[in-house]
């Protein structure tokens, strides 16, 4: 399987179903007590790109695509627009939004993550696919100049300085970013007939692993 750098329509991404989904073990002892545990390091996010479709020339694109990446075969980029930015929906991406790590003299190249919190427990999110042109990065609150100053791999979600962040400057960044996903169906359902009526195909999309 291969990773095809291209984006699924964003204006047919617009309006679909899903988010994130964990996966829970959970074992009840003999004296009613759980034993949860959860092999999943990270939130694996699904879809259903079927429901943003608007008209039969949603539906052409749609194959196109869908027979571009020959079903399940070929991965692509995602729009979730309920989280897509290393900020607040609301708010403007700067690059102050997350935290990357701190310097120490000699590492040049860091992983962009987002931050996920909710009370005392927080989840740290890898970030594969930044979308280019959207990545700023700030050390020691001080913005750096892209592609002078700093790289960034939007394969990899990995930003690279020209000169290594001296000793504890903290690296923080902003972001907008997709979900490397695939289809998780080889067959799509659809007429004419059925579409003029409001039924939609089903087409489910799963994210993959990078």
């Amino acid at each position: 399987m291969a990773f095809h750098d291209i984006r699924f329509p964003a204006n047919l991404s617009f309006g679909s179903v899903g988010g994130p989904e964990l996966k829970t073990d959970i074992v009840t002892l003999a004296n009613g007590y759980e034993e949860r545990n959860s092999p999943w390091a990270h939130s694996r996010r699904s879809y259903d790109a079927g429901v943003g479709l608007r008209s039969l020339n949603d539906v052409d694109a749609l194959i196109a695509f869908f027979e571009a990446r020959r079903g399940r075969l070929h991965a692509f980029r995602w729009k979730d627009w309920s989280d897509y930015k290393s900020c607040l929906p609301s708010a403007t991406v700067s690059p102050a939004d997350q935290f990357v790590g701190r310097g120490d003299g000699v590492t040049r190249t860091f992983a962009l993550t987002k931050l996920y919190r909710s009370g005392n427990e927080t989840y740290l999110r890898p970030i594969a696919k930044p979308v280019a042109g959207t990545v700023l990065v700030a050390v020691g609150g001080d913005p750096k100049v892209a592609d002078i100053e700093f790289f960034v791999d939007t394969s990899t979600g990995m930003i690279t300085f020209a000169t290594a962040p001296s000793k504890n400057a903290e690296i923080r960044s902003g972001f907008e970013f997709d979900v490397p996903v695939r289809f998780d169906t080889d067959q799509i359902q659809t007429s004419v007939s059925s579409f003029q009526a409001g039924d939609v195909p089903d087409v489910p999309v799963v994210e993959v692993r990078i």
